[in-house]
């Protein structure tokens, strides 16, 4: 039986959430009419308490509910097989997607674009970047909605769910500066900087309805899907989040960022899970 709130089913619920998500990330893109440049250091500890929020996200959002699941229903000694193989799974997709869609990293020069040969403008390939790693963070959500609506993941609650969504919605918003703002310093007009900013995350309430769609429709699948959205986080912080918050002098204040959005996000997971 479906876990509802507010006569909304979880498809619906985890589309308002991964429009929440996109919000936040509105918000952050509108620091561009605000300001005219960012601090290099506020960058690295906004990056670095991203990445803190998503790290702590991935174990206690998703990786516990998975193992709990498995322990729940039959895997006894295995019970770590789907959350292991979920994860790797999720790390090998975005290294996969990484491969074969043209991105820039933030603050590289355009000679160091990833993916296949392309004439594509660095704002394209910038925003292209950002849009591949929002969509671990949608499928996170929907995920975590469709486990709550099925009442059957162990430490997966409706009020979990939005928890998480409050954490990646509160990284998002320095994420959306972080895209918007360098592609206004690259002399674009604020309008487009702003759009291209918060376009990035147009993802993320797509991957949400595809996640709670999946594990509603498959059960059998829940438990890897909650490893597979984590592994795929942790990809992301590892591969772009943290390298780009230590490489510019900053990296004391950066992990002090990191540090802080891992506490806030486990205080939100545990306090209100």
């Amino acid at each position: 039986m479906l876990e509802t709130f507010g006569g909304f089913n979880p498809i619906l619920q985890a589309l308002i959430a991964g429009l929440f998500t996109w919000f936040c990330t509105i918000v952050g893109s509108s620091f561009v009419f605000l300001f005219k440049t960012v601090n290099r250091k506020v960058m690295d500890v906004m990056g670095g308490f991203a990445a803190g929020v998503m790290i702590a996200a991935s174990f206690w959002s998703l990786l516990a509910p998975s193992i709990s699941y498995a322990e729940s229903n039959g895997y006894g000694i295995w019970s770590f097989v789907p959350a292991a193989v979920g994860f790797l799974l999720g790390g090998a997709f975005l290294r996969l997607t990484d491969a074969i869609i043209p991105h820039l990293h933030m603050g590289d020069p355009v000679e160091k674009r990833e993916g296949p040969e392309t004439k594509a403008s660095r704002n394209l390939l910038l925003f292209l970047a950002i849009t591949i790693h929002n969509i671990p963070e949608g499928l996170a959500v929907g995920v975590a909605f469709g486990a709550a609506g099925l009442s059957l993941a162990v430490d997966s609650t409706l009020v979990g769910a939005i928890a998480l969504t409050l954490g990646i919605g509160l990284q998002n918003i320095p994420e959306g500066s972080a895209l918007s703002m360098p592609i206004r310093a690259d002399g674009n007009s604020r309008w487009r900087s702003f759009n291209i900013g918060q376009l990035s995350a147009i993802v993320e309430p797509v991957a949400a309805v595809i996640g709670a769609a999946a594990v509603l429709s498959m059960t059998a699948i829940l438990p890897y899907a909650l490893a597979f959205a984590a592994g795929a986080m942790i990809f992301v912080v590892v591969e772009e989040l943290i390298p780009e918050s230590q490489t510019n002098g900053n990296s004391d204040i950066a992990t002090v960022g990191l540090m802080f959005g891992f506490t806030v996000m486990m205080i939100l997971d545990v306090a209100l899970g």
